[in-house]
């Protein structure tokens, strides 16, 4: 998926291979948009999956996808 446009998302040369992270993590977003489409919700994945990473950032980084229909409905 193209993040260009997405605050929460940067992609920074030589780190995690150049693949779009969550801004100011090495979490992929990418690995975000996989965990909701696999049925996890906003806060399972902010306090399970990656803990740590604020349960709002995790519903903008979906709501992104969705604006983007790269994630089921």
């Amino acid at each position: 998926m193209d993040w260009t446009g997405c605050p929460e998302a940067e992609r920074i040369p030589g780190k995690v291979s150049g693949a779009w992270l969550v801004r100011g993590t090495r979490i992929p977003a990418d690995a975000i948009v996989a965990n909701a489409d696999d049925g996890y919700s906003p806060e399972e994945i902010a306090t399970v999956i990656f803990e740590g990473l604020s349960i709002d950032r995790v519903r903008r980084v979906i709501a992104f996808a969705k604006e983007r229909h790269d994630l089921a409905s």
